[in-house]
């Protein structure tokens, strides 16, 4: 995450939470666990596990404070005696949503922060990590005139399973909530983040710049061919034109992006209303004017395909001048004329 930091572990408990279909049960544990050896490791795996600068909130449907969690962690913030009651509240959570058939028992920890940095201001967070999966760990030990060698499960420390950091900053759209989820990418992925969590995407720089780009890529490659006839270059010449607005300025602005790349007003009047049209279909609130995350464009970049293929035989590249690539057909077939000046 960019411009954050965790600060020091104040408490620390762990409980095991299991598979509700399953009938295991939840283990809880009455007392704080003791963090002294181990919170070099834990907070390095945190660093190691939270690397993404999208950033979520919680959030319901009716109204914020009916989200169990939010209200679990908005009292363990403001009551310190309260923790291991809030800790054991949010087990009881999770194992009700923990009941899909691929969802893995194992240990739910809940830890107190102190003096973290987001967006620079200091403040205290929760932090609610799961561990699913075991490693095994080689220990080698001296024994006698030679060293002995046995295997240890236990938790890697550079990947976390589940995880999620609530800042204690805007509680009243949510808090600043990170999240991370490493294990079932299917159906089952949904209990984590949609059924306990209950959270979604700040409305912040990294989700307008996203949305945007996602916005243009759908417009070129969905929509517009539908409006008029446009080759697969010239749709790989918006997307290029698109994308390195993107990276060439500091923040965005609606008109100044329209008239750079749409360029063509009835192009320009099409893009408007179809973002208008976009937002309201996938009930997002996109901002005209934001300033450019720069780790979300690097991550849009990668879907953005600058490839003609043609056939099974050719794959057509374009990064660069749209003018050097031309389309034509003859007694053969439908061609393509490259011009260039070197071959590398």
């Amino acid at each position: 995450m960019q411009d954050t930091a965790i600060g020091k572990i104040k408490r620390l408990i762990i409980h095991f939470v299991g598979n509700k279909n399953n009938g295991d049960g939840v283990r809880f544990s009455d007392n704080l666990s003791d963090f002294e050896n181990s919170e070099e490791h834990i907070i390095h795996l945190i660093n190691n596990s939270f690397k993404s600068s999208e950033l979520f909130q919680f959030y319901f449907i009716s109204e914020l404070q009916l989200n169990p969690v939010f209200q679990f962690i908005s009292a363990a913030f403001q009551e310190n005696k309260s923790f291991i009651e809030q800790s054991k509240n949010c087990a009881r959570l999770l194992y009700d949503c923990s009941v899909h058939p691929q969802i893995k028992g194992g240990e739910f920890y809940t830890v107190y922060f102190k003096d973290c940095i987001i967006d620079g201001e200091t403040v205290d967070a929760v932090g609610l990590f799961k561990s699913e999966n075991k490693d095994i760990f080689l220990k080698v030990f001296p024994k006698g005139e030679g060293f002995e060698i046995e295997s240890e499960k236990g938790i890697n420390i550079n990947k976390l399973d589940k995880g999620c950091l609530i800042f204690n900053t805007e509680r009243e759209d949510g808090y600043i909530v990170a999240v991370v989820d490493n294990t079932n990418k299917g159906v089952e992925a949904q209990y984590w983040i949609d059924d306990f969590l209950h959270v979604r995407q700040r409305k912040d720089e990294y989700y307008n710049t996203q949305q945007t780009l996602s916005l243009c890529r759908d417009f070129v490659e969905v929509e517009l061919p539908q409006q008029i006839n446009i080759s697969r270059a010239d749709q790989i010449d918006l997307l290029n034109k698109s994308i390195g607005f993107f990276k060439e300025k500091d923040s965005f602005n609606l008109d100044e992006f329209t008239n750079e790349v749409m360029q063509q007003p009835d192009i320009i009047q099409s893009f408007t209303q179809y973002k208008s049209e976009y937002q309201k279909e996938f009930e997002l609130d996109i901002a005209d004017n934001f300033t450019i995350s720069d780790s979300a464009v690097k991550k849009q970049a990668r879907i953005y395909k600058s490839v003609i293929k043609l056939d099974k035989n050719f794959h057509i590249y374009i990064h660069g001048n749209r003018n050097l690539i031309e389309q034509g057909s003859d007694e053969k077939g439908k061609y393509y004329k490259i011009y260039y000046q070197e071959e590398n």
